[in-house]
């Protein structure tokens, strides 16, 4: 599947929504394309280099999104709200002359759903207590605090955490492991 790939220093798991602002040609003609073709786009964690630069470094585990939501911001901006689909990863990619990067994407298999264990029943509460902000709570999202991948990817979307660290838990296929290192950020973070 070759389609446009979007470097961001955040990132956005399956079922997970982010807004966007886009102001570049490169990335208002993307939205064109995708809305006219009906099609989404990928989103990549930047490796190195800024959002706004025309060259960047980004990881080749991203997600594939789809635009669900698009308006006109105060600022002048566009805004659009995406939501993640699948994990995919980047098999090659270019850029093109306008500065767009695209690649070429295989779809990674599904995690398979499984319950949060016992020792990790603290994680749920400590995403209900995120989607408590405003911000988060108006992206309208659906979350099944039972369900390991859910509350993984949640997390991994929304701690304050490393960005490096934050590639690690999207690039891992196993709930309970990402529960597992979740649940030790967490206790640097208090500790620290």
């Amino acid at each position: 599947m070759n389609v446009p790939l979007f470097p961001l220093n955040s990132i956005v798991l399956p079922k997970g929504r982010i807004p966007l602002q886009l102001f570049e040609p490169r990335y208002i003609d993307m939205l064109t394309r995708c809305l006219k073709e009906d099609r989404g786009f990928v989103v990549v964690m930047l490796r190195e280099g800024l959002e706004t630069a025309k060259e960047a470094a980004f990881y080749d585990i991203g997600t594939y999104v789809r635009i669900i939501d698009f308006q006109q911001l105060d600022s002048g901006l566009l805004g659009i709200t995406v939501e993640g689909e699948g994990k995919v990863s980047v098999v090659r990619s270019w850029q093109e002359s306008d500065g767009l990067n695209l690649g070429d994407v295989e779809r990674l298999m599904n995690e398979a759903s499984c319950e949060v264990p016992e020792r990790y029943l603290e994680l749920p509460a400590v995403l209900k207590a995120l989607f408590r902000h405003p911000v988060i709570r108006d992206l309208d999202m659906e979350v099944d605090y039972s369900d390991a991948r859910d509350v993984g990817w949640r997390l991994t979307e929304l701690l304050p955490l490393d960005k490096r660290e934050k590639q690690k838990l999207v690039e891992l296929q196993d709930p309970i492991e990402r529960l597992s290192r979740l649940h030790s950020l967490l206790e640097a973070l208090e500790e620290g």
